[in-house]
């Protein structure tokens, strides 16, 4: 088809024109954005965390008081825990995944380094860590009865520069980071410490707490075979079927309490690990759904433009379409027409669109640290956009193909 006469019409519509190209340029430049924050969003919310978590129930106790022997009161809880009926497995840590805060670390390969080559979480492990989250270790080895020590006990070693972290389980994504291609089993790093710490273990998935970092950062994570012992406080994740966990969780509870009237167990806190990661993941579920909406919204507004613009020069062009017909012009000609004429504003719009979209991807990468925009998106917001462009003229174009030429032509 012939664009001349396409293009020399709309040189005589310009303002029209203008507002129907402005109009998706900018709901190409919104919804390309949109779309990858949406996906970023459900990659968050569908992420693996490497850990048994319908399996999982966690407690949370807050000392109210002191104990001159804080261990052997932990060490009491746990074996209190580990003879309820239906409990596989328990333990206690310094901190646990889908809550808001975490402990993290700078890791370095060499010790004369000056800055960090990452920040990592830190997880201190108490023994049974391993079989209580259910990792799944994919290389090397669990640590060994002797290597473990108290945190309170080593970190002060770590203060006087006497003691080391004698070894540590890290996890794949933070092995590929710190050791690229290699076998990370007997690797050294340092953190805490200016000694290097070896690597003795691997775990295919281990997320931070607080879920920070890019999506291979938010499983750079690090367990220390340290017995977080605090003060009478701290975190239990226990073990059991996924059946039995409100049983469990409620004789937990009673278990702990009637060990010592020192503490409160904090019920805010205190629910199933499932439990933990709804509510952590609450935000960005309700982010999609927002801009999912706000996507849909875009659509339909651009889509009712193009329809009311297309209809609007039906109804001016009725003569012209006429004497087309009356000179031999078929329907399907008239339909192409209008749909030629459709598909070059949105070719124009979506070009415009996607640098928009690229320099606002640049905007929030610089306020709010998103990740750059895939290029992959831009492709797919024209293909939406001009499939919308299509279906939304399509009406108006047959109202116009199916104009009697007779009737058009007529003296108004």
């Amino acid at each position: 088809m012939d664009i001349r006469p396409i293009l020399s019409t709309l040189m005589r519509h310009k303002t029209a024109a203008s507002l129907i190209v402005i109009e998706i340029a900018l709901t190409c430049a919104i919804i390309c954005n949109a779309l990858f924050m949406i996906s970023d969003r459900l990659t968050q919310i569908r992420e693996v965390s490497g850990l048994a978590e319908d399996e999982l129930v966690r407690v949370q106790i807050l000392s109210i008081g002191s104990d001159a022997d804080q261990n052997a009161r932990t060490r009491t809880d746990l074996a209190t825990l580990r003879a309820i009926p239906g409990v596989k497995d328990a333990t206690v840590l310094n901190q646990v995944p889908f809550v808001n805060s975490s402990w993290n670390s700078g890791v370095r390969l060499k010790q004369e380094q000056q800055q960090s080559t990452l920040s990592a979480t830190t997880y201190m492990a108490e023994d049974q860590f391993i079989e209580t989250l259910g990792l799944k270790l994919v290389a090397g080895r669990d640590f060994n009865a002797d290597e473990y020590s108290d945190a309170s006990s080593l970190l002060d070693g770590l203060t006087d520069g006497d003691n080391g972290i004698p070894g540590a389980i890290i996890t794949r994504a933070l092995a590929d980071k710190l050791f690229p291609g290699e076998d990370p089993i007997g690797k050294g790093f340092y953190s805490w410490s200016d000694k290097p710490t070896r690597v003795v273990g691997v775990v295919e998935h281990l997320v931070r707490p607080s879920n920070q970092g890019g999506p291979t950062a938010r499983e750079y994570s690090m367990v220390f075979p340290l017995r977080p012992h605090y003060n009478l406080g701290g975190n239990y994740l226990i073990r059991t079927s996924p059946e039995r966990r409100a049983e469990v969780l409620e004789a937990a509870k009673k278990v702990l309490q009637a060990n010592g009237a020192d503490r409160i167990i904090m019920e805010e806190n205190t629910k199933t690990v499932e439990e933990l990661r709804g509510e952590f993941f609450q935000a960005p579920r309700a982010m999609a759904w927002l801009l999912g909406i706000v996507c849909v919204v875009l659509l339909l507004v651009t889509a009712l433009g193009i329809v009311g613009l297309a209809s609007f020069w039906v109804q001016q062009r009725t003569k012209q379409i006429g004497v087309r017909r009356a000179l031999g012009a078929t329907r399907g000609q008239i339909l192409r027409y209008f749909q030629t004429e459709n598909f070059l504003l949105a070719s124009i719009g979506i070009a415009l669109g996607m640098l928009l979209a690229f320099a606002i991807n640049q905007l929030l990468m610089g306020k709010y640290e998103m990740a750059r925009l895939p290029l992959f998106y831009l492709p797919a917001g024209a293909v939406l956009l001009w499939a919308l462009g299509q279906v939304a003229v399509w009406a108006p174009a047959r109202r116009a193909a199916s104009i009697p030429p007779a009737v058009a032509t007529r003296s108004v």
